[in-house]
């Protein structure tokens, strides 16, 4: 399309920049053809124009929209060029914080310089059997293409990883050489892979070294080749190695290091094998100091030295050649301390005894003359005389230095052929991946020798890699039958010529190397005489005369002459070499003996290599006389030879590239510098690939995926049933320019930037259709607020006009009203006036009258009662003095006694810690608060009775004045009298002068009472207000003492509760752990069963191979179906027939070598077991003298006695069994010797080594039992006699001795059964006392809550009686409370009892039965036989009750029972013709007629045939849902039979009285219900793996590819890597395929009879694997992390749930195990903007964990242009709020986890003689009892 089409107003360019090297910008104005200045806008708003080139016109690149940004394939995006590549892996890398990027076949690997959870187990085991486009790009993907292409297309691989130093190349190739490693496994015991991996840590130590670049740079190239056998496992590895640069040994720019393994030595200097090396600190060696940078930090070094000690014991390099290395790496460091002193200006010297090479000669064993004399002189040799030369003092430098180099290379050439012997394959190799970790395009200031070939072997890759990128797009043209046309690409062919052709560079270094007097000059010379201005990529610096300039493909690199001679010919004086050749010590002269035959240490036939199969390059076979040639040629020309051989490597393997990016040359994490990408982008091929693909048709989509994300472009009558012509109609209308695409057979091919314009016709459709719908909507929100508006304001206005008129009617009513309130208020208002001023005039006339007259009263009144006041008041005063002196002592005693109880209060405040405490104080506090209430009543009882006096007082002061009064009246009298007696006056006035003195001082006096009563008031209030505070204080107190033990009691309480809610939830999950581990050991202990068999059946069947003529039977060969933890309880007679059964087998010969080994390590255990023996019998003799001493007294514990000798018995059983095994091993050693069968990689060699190994590593732990076992036995007085006696007469007398000692092997044999039962039996009662634990712990609880709300009524109660009521109160609860605790001990007392007599009954039974037992061997068994005496390892107890509903069979139509119930029975047919669980049932009625008849053998035989039937079964058909299902439900029927029918009362209570009639009478099968329990965990967890297998191809497809939503989301453009696609094909799985699957599984689940219970755990282990399984697949999948695609989750989740509720299954806690997947799609759809969406984020993802949610939102991709991508802020927001949350690193959950599965008792209610036997099942031979 026309330019102008896209360079259109708003459309975004990129622009050149000198310091962003490309910077985006926006056209604000529509480009024009003709047009010389495009209008710009960059980002930041600043505006500029941009001159086009006038010659070339061309346009700046266009950038790709915001959808396509961020894309895991470079080729997807639709313009591809360098700026596109440049910002996509700039946004990949510093805003999704993602390193790996696919650019078509290329992997780009950006170095973090940060260590990131991305490597772990969970990942390897994610990314294993996936597509490598349906993952996000990752090393472990191209590792999983490399090693799935090469089993599926019987191809070698190879991964080419390439870059800078500092890129990350060797961390790469290690993860690579990992995930093979973890993936395959190895093929052998040998464990190879751990082998190959450990050879890195050797390698990087001798190898590696810290530059200005990088702080461990691989300065060595290397190619592994790790091969694999016909099964795909690893059995072996290679190591090639190139050019390693010697320079560094002897020379460190600044701030770099020598090789690692130096300062590794240094650092571990001061250990003592060390010590004889004589070393220091790095900085006392010439050879480690140069750099200054001794120290790299985070680096330990004497960890790392322990590390390559550790790979190098680990790969067989012994402690003796480990030293030895060290001695000679220790001798270089000596060596480079050498000084010289000049002579003259030709010659040198060393001073005597110098002690740098007194030390290099004594550690390389070698003179210390010679070699000082070698050192400082050199040997010239002419045609007729040799000469010996002293050199000066620069030359011996230089010397020393090419020794020291050429030691440290044949030392390096010597450890890595050390590492291919020991990474060599011991069979034959079928395949391999080559790993080639080399160093990538370099150019420095000053470049020399070692960039020149780095770049030539760069030069040679790069040619092969574009071979290799033309080649597939030819291929994917030509399948989709495109007209093929040359691509243009730049073929670096000639760069390559000028290298290596004939008179090249290379050509003429060797050719001036020959001459006598060359140099570098002339080399120089001669090159710019060859090439320049003859070729085109050979330039001369216009400044020197001894450089040249070589365009190579990635840029110009100038090249200086000086030391390219030297270093080509890279040679040291032979005499130097002799001397060391000398040496005494024994690794030096190996380094050099070799020297002759091997071309190089970089040559490419390195020692120890073996040539591969399937390799289509071969070695020249060697002529004679070459080898003296090959060890001269020169260093280039060597370096040319391997070179050639890796590209026929590579060229015959199909190569995957990764190619490695340095972001910066500061190594800050997650930090891009662009100038420094582009630089490496365009040197490693990464933009040639881009290139290639743009030269084409980049963009490529199935019709299907075109459809679906074009249809909005389509019209409905464009739609028709065929997607290819609909997609061929669409775009002849929307792409006129026919040249822009093409129609392949399944996909179209666009050229260059039209997926980017259909991508705008598609964005500008969807903005216009938004526009109308914005459109239609605001137009209808507008008139639908208008109508809203108008009828508002009509209703405003009605009623505002209504409220005027109300207000105004109002006003005329309140101003009407108002003038007559003032008529009648100012009428009020004077007469009011007028009638108080009347009251007022009377009242003051009466006030005044009143007053005169009492006045005058009161004067007269005085005068009269003065004397009886007197009379009165004196005596009450001295009353009064009494009592307030007595008061005031006692309140001086109240206020020393007050001031003592407050020191003694503050004393029991301090101690009174504890609720009692508190109660005591408070009883105190009471009976302080009723004294002093007692005291106040006193007070107020005195000060009563001071009123009640003080009233007396009065009434008798009244008295007096009445008779005062009589008195004046008497005295007028008087006074009328005076005047007939006025005599008498004179008397009289003295006798009234006299009363007025007595008035007045009894006036004073009566004051004086007054204010003392007054003052005493005053004090008494006082007194009384002190004490009333008091109270209140105390009460206050007793309030918040009472508040207090409250608060404690409820804070006790809670603390209880939720302590002990806690340590029941501790409780449940340290029994699910324990539930966990037991039912993986199960898991693995079945595991290691089937393995064993299998390896014994394929032993069998590989060395069962009968000799010609000649045929053996072994009739000693034991069966091996019962190995499980009861085949310890299959006795020697039961076993017996089923061996005479058994096809006879021939015994593999073995090698006789381990037989050897075997009876050294038996001999070794006989001395052992010997002294053992002999202490035992001394024991026992005594044993025996203490028991003729001691027969009266009764056994004691009889019923341990008899189990521990039937163990010890069932001990000695298998000891024998093992000993005829061992017999029958050492026959078939003696008769036949197969070399093929017994050579070492032979199975019955491995199966035996296995069997050795094992029984090695339990032998201890046996031998501890059978000791502890023995003493036991001694201790109690019990005379055993071991019987060690072999009846078998085949066996020659010395190997019965031999075998005789051997029991210790046997017992170890048995130790996995031995550890399954203690294991069984330690969880069971585990798991008992944790029950029982919790419901006591429950009890308590209730307990304790009854009592709280029983404390807190009788508290509530109490405080409101009076306080004798309270104590009564108390009282009587303490009563209660004691009566209720002695009637619970006494129910206690009572069960003890009942307790004691039960098993008191059952000791007499047991004890009466081992004395017949005792009586019955000692009658019928002499004492050879008892070895043979069949074994009762299980204590079955009698029961005496009555017998009915059962099936009886004859012994010997057990196994027909066997095979007709369980072998051959057809679950479907059962599952829906018959009652669920038939076959248990039947089995159980069996069982309880061998119970009936009291036949121990029958139900021990019947239940061991009944399990290894079960097991056959299922392992014959174990990968079937049906028959797994099938045999869990009726082996869990079968348990729950044993159970129910058991007689314990526990499981009795749901049966009915006829059901109780049916239990066991004889036998107690507990031991065999655990057995039958640990089969049921078998076969779940098989259950759960087959279903497993059956969900995990629909997982994936089903929950997050699949649109269940059609149209939500649409296809996003992909790139070479194509995905898996979400369009549902015929093939493809969707929800509803998973939702059938899992309908088909409830169903056989429900028909099958299985438990309830049963089927909610396996429902929820279903759905745990699919929300674990979808959500691992959508962290690791960038482009599953869309909004659209939470929504499809979101409603797929939804679909599940509601199959839980139609199942109902919501209670199952299946839901739960959704809760991760659920939180993640809601993580996708929720707001991701603001700190409220932030907080709101971190409360809702509770169930993901730190690391998920921060992966979801870095790889949140929107899929449309509408969608927004979330900020690094906002994310780095969300880390900082989950900082604090404590939760597991790990990124993926952990898919393979099984819950720990229980079994509850589910009774039966079906009778069983009511059970009908249909005659399908063949079952005739069985009767009913």
């Amino acid at each position: 399309m026309a330019a102008s089409e896209l360079y259109t107003k708003y459309a975004r360019v990129w622009i050149p920049d000198s310091d962003e090297v490309w910077k985006s910008a926006e056209l604000i104005k529509d480009y024009k053809p003709g047009d010389k200045v495009l209008q710009l806008r960059l980002e930041e708003g600043k505006e500029l124009e941009y001159c086009l080139d006038p010659k070339t016109k061309e346009l700046p690149p266009l950038r790709n929209p915001d959808i396509l940004v961020g894309e895991n394939d470079l080729t997807a995006l639709s313009y591809l060029h360098e700026p596109a590549v440049l910002h996509n892996l700039k946004v990949r890398f510093i805003d999704s914080k993602l390193i790996y990027t696919y650019c078509g076949i290329v992997l780009v690997a950006i170095n973090p310089y940060e260590q990131l959870p991305i490597y772990g187990e969970d990942i390897i085991n994610a990314y294993s059997g996936q597509n490598m486009g349906d993952m996000d790009p990752h090393i472990f993907a191209v590792a999983e293409e490399a090693y799935k292409q090469m089993a599926r297309d019987e191809r070698n691989q190879s991964i080419i990883v390439s870059g800078e130093s500092g890129a990350g190349k060797t961390v790469s190739a290690k993860y690579a050489m990992r995930y093979f490693a973890t993936v395959s496994g190895s093929a052998s015991e040998a464990n190879v892979e751990e082998k190959v991996l450990a050879s890195n840590p050797i390698m990087e130590s001798i190898g590696n070294a810290k530059t200005t670049r990088n702080d461990n740079s691989s300065r060595f190239g290397k190619y592994i080749e790790i091969g694999f056998d016909k099964r795909y496992r690893i059995i072996g590895a290679n190591m090639r190695t190139y050019l390693l640069e010697k320079s560094r040994v002897v020379f460190q720019a600044e701030e770099e290091r020598n090789y690692h393994i130096f300062y590794q030595l240094c650092a571990s200097a001061a250990l003592p094998e060390f010590k004889s090396l004589r070393l220091g600190n790095a900085n006392s060696f010439y050879y480690t100091k140069q750099g200054g940078s001794p120290v790299i930090d985070g680096v330990d070094d004497a960890k790392e030295m322990v590390n390559t000690r550790q790979a190098c014991a680990l790969l067989g390099i012994s402690d003796t050649y480990q030293m030895g290395i060290f001695r000679i790496l220790a001798g270089i460091l000596h060596l480079g301390n050498v000084e010289f002193a000049s002579r003259d200006s030709d010659s040198c010297t060393i001073p005597p005894k110098h002690e740098p090479l007194t030390i290099f000669c004594d550690l390389m064993g070698v003179d210390y003359e010679e070699m000082s004399h070698w050192l400082c002189h050199r040997k010239l040799a002419t045609a007729t005389e040799t000469y010996i030369k002293p050199i000066s003092k620069l030359h011996a430098i230089n010397a020393r230095d090419a020794l020291a180099k050429h030691i440290y290379a044949n030392l390096f050439n010597w450890i890595v052929d050390h590492v291919n012997k020991a990474l060599h394959a011991t069979v034959k190799q079928h395949s391999f991946i080559g790993v080639l970790d080399i160093y990538g395009f370099e150019t420095f200031e000053i470049n020399s020798f070692e960039q020149f070939c780095i770049n030539y072997a760069n030069e040679k890759l790069q040619q092969q890699f574009n071979m290799h990128v033309f080649k597939l797009e030819q291929e994917e043209y030509m399948k989709e039958e495109i007209p093929w046309t040359l691509i243009d690409f730049y073929d670096n062919q000639p760069c390559i010529n000028l290298i290596e052709a004939k008179m090249g560079v290379l050509d003429l270094l060797d050719e001036e190397c020959k001459m006598p007097k060359g140099s570098d000059d002339t080399w120089a010379q001669k090159l710019y005489n060859t090439h320049l201005n003859k070729c085109a990529l050979f330039e001369k610096p216009r400044m020197s005369n001894k450089a040249f300039i070589i365009k190579h493909f990635a840029d110009k690199v100038e090249y200086q002459c000086e030391g390219f001679l030297e270093k080509n010919k890279d040679t040291v004086y032979e005499e130097q070499i002799k001397v060391l050749k000398s040496s005494k010590f024994k690794l030096l002269p190996e380094l050099f003996k070799d020297e002759e035959k091997v071309l190089s240490p970089t040559s490419a036939t390195s020692s120890g290599r073996v040539p591969l199969s399937r390799t289509l390059v071969k070695p020249a076979k060697a002529r004679p006389g070459q080898a003296s040639k090959e060890h001269k040629k020169t260093v280039g020309h060597q370096f040319r030879n391997s070179l050639h051989l890796l590209m026929e490597t590579l060229n015959a393997t199909t190569p995957h590239y990764v190619r490695c990016i340095k972001p910066n040359d500061f190594k800050f994490p997650f930090t891009f510098d662009e100038k420094r990408a582009v630089q490496q982008l365009r040197a490693c091929g990464v933009l040639e690939t881009i290139r290639i693909s743009a030269a084409g048709f980049p963009s490529r989509w199935t019709y299907q995926e075109f459809f679906s994300r074009y249809r909005v472009l389509m019209k409905q009558r464009d739609v028709l049933s065929d997607r290819k012509q609909t997609c061929k109609n669409v775009l002849e209308k929307l792409i006129l320019d026919k040249d822009k695409y093409q129609f392949g057979k399944t996909k179209i091919f666009f050229r260059a930037g039209q997926v980017a314009y259909l991508e705008k016709i598609r964005a500008d459709k969807l903005r216009a259709a938004c526009i109308r719908i914005q459109k239609t909507i605001r137009g209808w929100l507008m008139r639908k607020k208008f109508v809203r508006m108008r009828k508002a304001a009509i209703t405003i206005q009605r009623y505002v006009r209504g409220y005027q008129a109300r207000c105004y009617a109002t006003f005329l009513r309140r101003t009407r009203a108002a003038i007559t309130i003032q008529k009648f208020q100012r009428m009020y208002v004077v007469r009011k006036r007028y009638q108080h001023m009347r009251d007022a005039t009377i009242a003051l006339q009466a006030l005044l009258r009143g007053y005169m007259v009492r006045l005058k009263y009161q004067m007269m009144l005085r005068e009269h009662k003065c004397i009886i006041i007197q009379k009165n008041v004196r005596g009450w005063l001295a009353r009064v003095h009494y009592r307030r002196t007595l008061k005031a002592i006692v309140y001086l005693q109240c206020c020393y006694r007050r001031m003592m109880a407050k020191r003694e209060l503050k004393k029991l405040k301090i101690e009174a810690r504890s609720v009692e405490r508190y109660k005591k104080l408070h009883i105190g506090l009471e009976n302080k608060i009723m004294q002093l209430q007692r005291k106040i009543d006193e007070q107020n009882k005195e000060y009563k009775s001071l009123l009640e006096k003080m009233g007396n007082l009065e009434i008798t002061y009244s008295t007096e004045t009445e008779k005062l009064r009589s008195d004046v009246e008497r005295l007028r009298m008087s006074e009328e009298e005076a005047k007939n007696a006025t005599n008498r006056v004179i008397s009289l006035q003295e006798e009234i002068a006299k009363l007025r003195k007595e008035l007045q001082q009894t006036q004073s006096e009566k004051k004086t009472i007054e204010e003392r009563a007054d003052k005493y008031k005053h004090e008494t209030e006082q007194l009384v207000s002190e004490l009333k505070e008091q109270n209140t204080l105390l009460k206050t107190e007793k309030e918040e003492l009472n508040r207090r033990i409250h608060d404690q009691a409820r804070e006790i309480t809670e603390t209880m509760e939720k302590k002990l809610v806690e340590e029941t939830k501790q409780l449940e999950l340290d029994l699910n752990d324990e539930r966990l581990r037991y039912q993986n050991l199960l898991n693995e202990f079945s595991r290691l069963e089937e393995r064993y068999d299998d390896l014994k059946d394929e032993m069998n069947l590989m060395v069962s191979i009968p000799k010609p003529g000649h045929k053996r039977t072994d009739s000693t060969h034991s069966s091996n179906e019962s190995e499980y933890t009861f085949s310890s309880e299959i006795t020697e007679a039961d076993d017996l027939p089923l061996r005479m059964e058994e096809p006879s087998e021939k015994k593999a010969p073995l090698d006789m070598s381990l037989f050897l080994k075997l009876q050294k390590r038996v001999t070794e255990l006989e001395q052992e077991k010997q002294s053992l023996q002999d202490e035992l019998d001394r024991k026992e003799e005594q044993a025996l003298r203490a028991k003729a001493k001691e027969e009266e007294r009764p056994p004691i514990r009889g019923a341990e006695l008899e189990y521990e000798s039937l163990k010890r018995q069932e001990l000695e059983s298998e000891n024998k069994k093992l000993k005829n095994e061992l017999n029958e091993l050492q026959k078939a050693l003696t008769e036949t010797r197969s070399p093929e069968v017994t050579a070492p990689g032979a199975p019955a060699y491995r199966v035996l080594l296995d069997q050795l190994t094992s029984v090695s590593e339990e032998l201890e732990v046996r031998k501890e039992e059978v000791l502890i076992l023995r003493s036991q036995l001694v201790s109690q007085k019990e005379a055993i006699q071991p019987k060690n006696t072999m009846t078998d007469a085949t066996i020659l007398l010395e190997d019965v001795q031999k075998m005789k000692d051997k029991g210790e092997i046997a017992q170890a044999y048995i130790g996995l059964k031995e550890t399954n039962r203690l294991l069984e039996s330690q969880l069971q009662s585990q798991k008992k006392s944790h029950e029982n634990e919790l419901e006591s712990l429950r009890g308590e609880i209730q307990s304790l809550k009854e009592e709280n709300n029983r404390q807190q009524q009788l508290l509530a109660q109490n405080l409101q009686l009076p306080p004798e009521a309270r104590i009564e109160a108390s009282l009587q609860h303490e009563i209660t409370r004691l009566t209720n605790e002695n009637l619970d001990l006494m129910e206690q007392l009572e069960k003890q009892d009942k307790t004691v007599r039960k098993l008191k009954k059952q000791l007499k039974v047991l004890t009466k039965r081992i004395g017949e037992l005792e009586e019955g061997q000692m009658e019928n068994i002499s004492p050879g036989q008892i070895i043979d005496e069949p074994i009762r390892p299980v204590n079955i107890p009698r029961k005496e009750k009555d017998f009915q509903g059962m099936l009886e069979y004859k012994k010997e139509d057990e196994q027909k029972l066997v095979k007709n119930l369980i072998l051959e029975l057809k679950p479907r047919g059962v599952a829906v013709n018959l009652i669920p669980g038939l076959p248990a049932y039947i089995l159980f009625m069996c069982v309880r007629h061998a119970d009936y008849l009291n036949d121990d053998q029958k139900v021990r035989s019947l239940l061991t045939s009944t399990i290894n039937g079960i097991k056959k079964v299922l392992k014959k058909r174990g990968e079937d849902f049906e028959t797994v299902s099938f045999w869990l439900s009726n082996t869990c029927r079968f348990l729950h039979c044993l159970k129910q029918y058991s007689g314990e009362e526990g499981f009795m209570k749901h049966n009915t009285p006829r059901q109780n009639e049916h239990c066991l009478t004889n036998f107690d099968l507990a031991e065999y219900r655990q057995v039958l329990s640990d089969l049921a965990i078998q076969i779940y967890q098989q259950l759960v793996r087959v279903l497993e297998n059956i969900l995990q191809p629909m997982i994936v497809s089903g929950m997050l590819e699949h649109e269940t939503i059609q149209g939500v989301s649409g296809v996003k453009p992909t790139g070479l890597r194509k995905r898996t696609s979400s369009i549902a094909d015929e093939g493809t799985y969707t929800l509803d395929s998973i939702i059938r699957q899992l309908n088909s599984f409830h169903s056989v689940m429900c028909q099958h009879g299985m438990d309830p219970e049963l089927i909610k755990q396996v429902v929820k282990q279903m759905f745990y694997i699919i929300g674990a399984v979808t959500l691992n697949n959508l962290l690791l999948r960038k482009d599953m992390c869309s909004w659209s695609k939470g929504m499809q989750i979101r409603y797929n989740v939804s679909q599940l749930e509601e199959w839980l509720r139609d199942k109902n299954l919501m209670n199952s806690g299946a839901k739960e195990t959704l809760e991760p997947l659920i939180q993640a799609a809601q993580l996708l759809q929720v707001k991701k903007k603001t700190d409220e969406d932030a907080e709101a984020i971190c409360s809702m993802c509770n169930a993901l964990t730190t690391a998920q949610i921060v992966k979801v939102l870095n790889l949140y991709t929107p899929v449309n242009e509408f969608e927004e991508r979330v900020l690094v802020s906002f994310i780095r927001t969300i880390q900082m709020r989950l900082r604090d949350r404590k939760d597991s690193p790990q990124l993926l959950m952990d898919a393979k986890h099984i819950f720990p599965v229980t079994f509850p008792f589910n009774p039966s209610s079906l009778a069983l003689e009511t059970i009908q036997i249909p005659a399908s099942l063949g079952l005739g031979f069985i009767s009913r009892v």
